[in-house]
């Protein structure tokens, strides 16, 4: 029931809390892509309500991997103790589960994968090459192909500020080509869902990620141009980098200066 009890406060807290998120808005899509801050419990509760109207045929998780998602089955997806020890959530450094577990619970009958990168995976490809890591279908995703000269600058900059202007510049070219990898991830993820199950898809993954100008978006398309792809932006305050196709707004969680990580 420790779902239920976030799930109404929530609600209670956030009034309106679906402006914005016309469920009709979505129709005819074949991939539904919403995004997130992660720590912000308010997007995650906008997820849940989007899952629960769409009842979509399949999840997609940042979040997971592909191994841990294997792990999911019909007796711990209704415990949120259980599905939390199953999956080693509190190991792998996301916010709490209690944040996500609602959008398990609303997607029922959804067939949920995973595209996640662990950290131990992310420092490998970081050595061998995206293209290496990725295997015999990058080309298919695109991922093969460069950025042009002010795409790439402007990830840089992107890469620097995100890292509060502490990571070695020999490092960011790499970050870039991680965030790549991480979205060709979850495009093949996605194109698995729709290849096993059909539509519609579902994806649970962060702003970055979610970004129809540079996120996963390029690399579904890429391979698969007939999808029908909405992307939404969940941003704090009404404040979000890049392209989407609906944008709703909630107020900014309070945090730590995450720069001071890096003191």
């Amino acid at each position: 029931m420790r779902y239920l009890t976030f799930l109404l406060a929530i609600l209670l807290a956030c009034p309106g809390l679906a402006q914005g998120l016309d469920i009709d808005a979505f129709a005819g899509a074949d991939v539904i892509i919403l995004g997130e801050v992660h720590d912000n419990p308010r997007h995650h509760a906008a997820q849940a309500e989007v899952v629960a109207a769409l009842q979509p045929a399949a999840l997609v998780f940042e979040m997971l991997t592909s191994a841990q998602a294997g792990l999911i089955t019909g007796e711990n997806r209704g415990d949120e103790a259980g599905l939390r020890a199953a999956l080693k959530w509190d190991d792998a450094g996301w916010p709490d589960f209690s944040y996500y577990y609602p959008i398990f619970v609303a997607g029922k009958a959804a067939r949920v994968l995973g595209a996640g990168l662990t950290r131990p995976a992310a420092r490998k490809a970081f050595k061998t090459g995206v293209l290496l890591d990725f295997g015999a279908e990058a080309e298919l995703y695109g991922l093969d192909r460069a950025l042009d000269e002010a795409e790439q600058a402007a990830r840089l900059e992107f890469q620097r500020a995100a890292h509060c202007n502490a990571l070695p510049e020999n490092l960011l070219a790499g970050m870039v080509e991680l965030q790549r990898l991480r979205d060709a991830y979850l495009a093949r993820a996605v194109v698995e869902a729709l290849e096993a199950v059909g539509g519609p898809v579902v994806v649970i993954t962060g702003n970055g990620h979610a970004r129809k100008d540079r996120g996963l978006a390029v690399y579904l398309r890429a391979a698969r141009p007939d999808v029908a792809i909405i992307a939404v932006g969940m941003a704090e305050g009404g404040r979000i980098d890049g392209v989407f196709d609906l944008v709703v707004s909630f107020a900014a969680e309070p945090r730590p200066d995450p720069c001071l990580a890096f003191q």
